[in-house]
């Protein structure tokens, strides 16, 4: 197979560049990259993963299966700004264990949605007629970053199908420890713009380089990204902007919570900083924290294989023990 030519264009990588300089936490997630002895490489090949498609409510979702009909059922939600190709270095793996179904969210990846989806509400009624049509029981989300609301939304106000949370690196609880380029996507106007103006490439493009410390992901799986979000920066930033709007549907409920909970994140995100996980942990009725130790945002790329085995353990033995 042809390689693909580098999807990030020169003006994609001088706008992303610039947002790094205003961001001074990435000084601390290049060291770290710098001084990593476990780097690692985004697999050679096609992808693992073969998306399709399916119509729910009126929407058009992306999202893939695979994996062992006999296994417990794990269902990935796809993280901003990458969509559920990220979970292409994982699947082989889970899927020896695991029935898999992944899924973008309305509105992220390649699922259809603009601002009428940009809420945890909306998303978790869309997903939980996902699984409904898909007829899914006895669940296991994996909820990474964007993923972690809607699947705890899912929790708290459905009528939900679910044996456990795997939840992480992402918004949960009130008010919540951001890092800067977070704060200025939810408090500014101006830097929604210029996310907005500059465009997927620069937003795809940043988050890899403030987000990674240890993967480097191929050219295939970053095209990926950036054709998801090409034209569609704005209704993302919408997300933000109503940012604590959507926190106070999930902040006051998360004690109602009675499942059990996997919760995990990287010690160096700097989106959402570690200290988030701490107070998060505290406000569930069951659950233990997984911290990946000189990890990034990406947690289920940058230390792949720890993840891939936590999440292996918990939905084969660990769950049942809380």
């Amino acid at each position: 197979m042809a390689a693909t030519k580098d999807p990030l264009s020169m003006f994609d990588k001088l706008n992303a560049n610039v947002l790094l300089a205003v961001t001074p936490e990435y000084s601390r997630v290049k060291a770290a990259a710098r001084a990593s002895k476990a780097r690692i490489s985004a697999h050679s090949g096609p992808f693992v993963m073969k998306p399709e498609f399916i119509t729910v409510e009126g929407k058009r979702l992306r999202y893939a299966r695979g994996g062992r009909d006999s296994g417990p059922t794990v269902l990935l939600l796809s993280p901003l700004p990458q969509s559920i190709i990220c979970f292409d270095q994982i699947w082989e793996t889970l899927a020896e264990h695991c029935q898999l179904v992944a899924l973008d969210l309305p509105g992220f990846g390649k699922s259809e949605g603009g601002n009428e989806v940009m809420t945890f509400e909306a998303q978790s009624k869309i997903l939980d007629a996902f699984v409904r049509k898909l007829d899914l029981h006895d669940i296991h989300i994996v909820g990474p970053d964007v993923g972690m609301p809607v699947a705890l939304h899912y929790a708290i106000h459905r009528d939900h199908r679910l044996s456990s949370l795997i939840v992480g690196d992402g918004p949960c609880i009130s008010p919540t420890a951001n890092g800067s380029i977070i704060n200025k996507a939810v408090d500014s106007g101006f830097w929604r713009t210029v996310f907005r103006v500059t465009g997927s490439g620069a937003f795809v493009g940043g988050g890899n380089k403030l987000a990674y410390v240890n993967y480097t992901p191929s050219n295939e799986e970053v095209a990926d990204y950036v054709e998801s979000y090409r034209g569609r920066i704005g209704p993302i930033t919408e997300w933000f902007k109503s940012y604590p709007q959507n926190l106070a549907t999930i902040d006051p409920y998360l004690s109602q919570i009675d499942l059990p909970v996997q919760l995990f994140w990287g010690d160096l995100d700097i989106f959402l900083l570690i200290d988030t996980a701490h107070r998060a942990q505290e406000r569930f009725k069951r659950s233990q924290l997984k911290i990946f130790e000189g990890c990034g945002h990406f947690s289920y790329q940058d230390k792949r294989d720890e993840f891939a085995a936590m999440v292996v353990n918990w939905v084969e033995s660990g769950h049942s023990k809380l």
